[in-house]
C-alpha cells in the first residue's frame, strides 16, 4: 500500500554529478580480481510482481536516482512487456525519460526486458529522433520445458528462435544480456540437469549476448549445486566471466551460494534491493537476493563493489517505508536499526545543547 506522505517525500535529490565521479574513481581504481559488479534489479524485477496500487513514477525514479547516489551502475529500470499482463511496469516509456541522462552518468547502464519485438518495436519508437534513454536491454528464457510453457507460453526453443529478431534490431543501438531462468530447479519437474543450461547459455552469447544472468528461480540452489553447475559451464568453454548469479533467497543459501563461487570466477551478482522481487508461476518462491546482505559479505570478505552500503541500507528501508513492505535483507534492518538510533541521539543532543 503506498503512503500517502509518499509524493512530500521526494524533495531528496542527490548531488548526481559528484556521486558520479566518485563512483567512477573507485571503479576504475579497483583491482579486477577483487571486483564484483552488482547488476541491480529492485526497480525491474522486484516490483513487477507486487499487488495493486501501482508504484508511482515518481517513487520509481526517485529510487533509481538513490541507486544510483549509492555507487550502482547497472540498474534494470523497466520492462516492454504487456500492461495487461505486467501493470506494475506499464509505465516504463513514461519513466525513462526522467532518468538522469546516460551521456553525464559514466560507465551507468539502464537495461529493460524486451522479451520479444513488439516490445524490440515499442523501445526503438520511444528512443526514436531524441537522447538516448537506455543502452541495455534484456531477452529471457528458461532452460527447462515445463516453466518455459508456463511463463511463456512455449517451447525453449521456440522462445530462442524468436530471440534473433530482436538480438538483430538491438545491434548498434543497446547492448543485450540474456538471462535464463529455472537452472537450479524446475517448480514442476525437480532438478535442472546442468548440460541443460550449459546448452541455452551458450546459445544466448552464440547471438550476441554480452553476458548472460543464470537465475535460480525457485531459490532451492546451494554451494555444491552451483559449484556443480559452474565447473560444468567451465567444462564446456562457456566463460564464465560472462556469467552472472542470479540467486533467489527462498531458502536463506542465497549468499553462500555466491561466496562459494567466487573462487571459480564469479564476478557479476543480481540482487535487489531489501530482497524484493519473486515469481508468480513458481509457486513459494520469495525474493532475490538482497543487494545489502550482498555488499556486506563481499566487503567483509575484501572484495570490492564500489557501493555505500550505508547508502544502500538507508535506501532500502525508505523504499520499504515508502510502499508498506518488509524489508527482507538481514542487513538492511539490522543496521537500519543502528543508524535510527544514533539519528535519535544526534536529535537529543542538539535539543539538550
Amino acid at each position: 500500500m503506498i503512503r500517502p506522505a509518499t509524493l512530500r517525500s521526494l524533495a531528496r535529490v542527490p548531488n548526481m554529478r559528484a556521486a558520479a565521479a566518485a563512483n567512477a574513481a573507485r571503479w576504475y581504481a579497483s583491482s579486477s580480481d577483487k571486483f564484483v559488479r552488482i547488476v541491480e534489479v529492485s526497480a525491474r524485477d522486484g516490483l513487477q510482481n507486487l499487488p495493486p496500487p501501482a508504484v508511482p513514477t515518481p517513487v520509481k525514479k526517485e529510487l533509481i536516482e538513490r541507486l544510483l547516489d549509492s555507487g550502482l551502475k547497472t540498474i534494470e529500470v523497466g520492462s516492454f512487456v504487456r500492461a495487461d499482463r505486467v501493470p506494475q511496469m506499464a509505465d516504463t516509456p513514461q519513466l525513462l525519460p526522467q532518468l538522469p541522462p546516460l551521456a553525464k552518468a559514466a560507465d551507468t547502464h539502464y537495461p529493460v526486458l524486451v522479451p520479444n519485438l513488439r516490445g524490440m518495436q515499442g523501445l526503438l519508437e520511444l528512443d526514436k529522433g531524441q537522447e538516448r534513454l537506455t543502452n541495455e536491454i534484456a531477452v529471457f528464457v528458461s532452460a527447462t520445458e515445463p516453466f518455459s510453457k508456463a511463463n511463456n507460453n512455449a517451447s525453449v526453443d521456440k522462445v530462442l528462435s524468436g530471440l534473433p529478431a530482436v538480438i538483430d534490431q538491438a545491434k548498434g543501438k543497446y547492448r543485450v544480456r540474456g538471462y535464463v531462468s529455472c537452472v537450479m530447479t524446475d517448480p514442476y519437474a525437480g532438478p535442472t540437469d546442468p548440460k541443460d543450461v550449459v546448452k541455452v547459455a551458450r546459445k544466448l552469447l552464440d547471438m550476441g549476448c554480452y553476458e548472460v544472468s543464470l537465475g535460480d528461480t525457485t531459490g532451492e540452489g546451494n554451494p555444491e549445486a552451483w559449484t556443480k553447475l559452474w565447473q560444468a559451464l567451465i567444462d564446456e568453454g562457456i566463460p564464465v566471466e560472462k556469467m552472472a548469479a542470479h540467486c533467489h533467497d527462498t531458502f536463506a543459501m542465497a549468499v553462500p551460494s555466491i561466496l562459494a563461487l567466487l573462487p571459480m570466477g564469479l564476478r557479476i551478482v543480481d540482487s535487489s534491493l531489501a530482497g524484493l522481487g519473486g515469481c508468480p508461476y513458481s509457486p513459494g518462491a520469495t525474493g532475490n537476493v538482497a543487494t545489502e546482505d550482498v555488499v556486506y559479505a563481499l566487503h567483509k570478505l575484501g572484495y570490492e563493489t564500489g557501493v555505500d552500503l550505508d547508502k544502500l541500507v538507508e535506501d532500502g528501508n525508505w523504499l520499504c517505508g515508502t510502499i508498506g513492505i518488509r524489508n527482507e535483507s538481514k542487513v538492511g534492518r539490522a543496521l537500519g536499526a543502528r543508524q535510527a538510533l544514533k539519528k535519535k541521539k544526534e536529535a537529543e543532543a542538539a535539543a539538550s545543547a
